[in-house]
């Protein structure tokens, strides 16, 4: 079981962009979401991805310098704008997206930095949009390898038609000890349909699977579950007024490793870590919300 490492920042590969919604402008990303929230919990991070040489790119980091997150690892193209979403919300606010396509983001490179990073670092973030390119998929293979042995590889699964390669998610899938996904994302990955009740036997199929030592799935308003070791822990959500469910994902996830990073937390307790950061979250418009006393971290 790999034991955490924190003297070198968490990793968190993959697209930065912004989200252009109905009430608003937010950065975004999920890799980016999650940089955010580890940096707001005191873990030290460093996102790896790429921006256009444009105003939208300067803007993305400007709001990483004045949150205090590194933007060493961020490289900027100057043939490439910077990635952009357009978004609706229903009316219990979950968004879809249309996103935009040969952006900075799809041609993330890993310079030296970033490798003698990889090579100390407790763990590293990736998702399945970024693989829809093969200089990405390229790019994070470096970053697997170069990660010592007892570093935790998460894989947060997203999928997001048309960027749904679920060849892609079952190729990647197995280098991860950390899967994280929805429960819809969980049913799809073992050829079910989804229904409330099954995760825990969705999340056994998965581990069968991919022999992935940490198997969690999320389900929204119902709550989460997590398979570790044989043993399925489930925590159920708290009822919410949801303003959007953009980044609630990502706000689990952060809340979730930063606990396991720590190595000083019951399964319950980093499940109701993460389910209580996303209902945040989801109560706040955006997926990055400005901190206050009552957050519950």
């Amino acid at each position: 079981m790999p034991a955490p490492l924190m003297n070198s920042p968490v990793l968190c590969f993959g697209e930065v962009l912004w989200d252009f919604l109905p009430h608003g402008t937010f950065p975004g990303g999920a890799p980016f979401n999650v940089a955010y929230h580890l940096h707001r919990l005191a873990v030290s991070v460093r996102p790896v991805s790429a921006v256009g040489c444009d105003d939208l790119g300067d803007q993305l980091l400007q709001r990483l310098a004045q949150w205090g997150v590194s933007t060493a690892a961020i490289i900027r193209h100057d043939r490439l704008p910077t990635g952009r979403v357009s978004g609706t919300l229903s009316a219990g606010g979950d968004a879809h997206y249309l996103i935009a396509r040969d952006v900075a983001w799809d041609r993330i490179i890993i310079g030296p930095d970033t490798l003698k990073n990889a090579a100390s670092s407790p763990a590293l973030v990736f998702g399945s949009l970024a693989l829809r390119s093969a200089e990405n998929r390229a790019a994070l293979k470096q970053l697997i390898a170069a990660q010592p042995a007892n570093a935790w590889r998460v894989f947060d699964v997203n999928l997001r038609a048309p960027h749904d390669d679920l060849a892609l998610v079952r190729e990647f899938a197995p280098a991860a000890n950390l899967l994280k996904l929805n429960a819809s994302e969980a049913a799809r990955l073992v050829n079910a349909t989804e229904s409330p009740g099954h995760e825990e036997s969705h999340a056994r199929s998965l581990a069968a699977q991919f022999k992935s030592s940490l198997i969690c799935i999320t389900a929204g308003e119902r709550g989460a579950g997590l398979l570790r070791a044989d043993r399925w822990t489930w925590v159920s959500a708290r009822r919410v007024t949801v303003a959007d469910t953009v980044g609630a994902g990502d706000a689990f996830l952060a809340a979730f490793l930063g606990c396991l990073l720590r190595a000083a937390h019951t399964d319950t307790e980093m499940l109701s870590a993460g389910c209580r950061l996303g209902e945040w979250v989801a109560e706040h418009p955006g997926a990055t919300p400005d901190y206050d006393a009552t957050t519950p971290i």
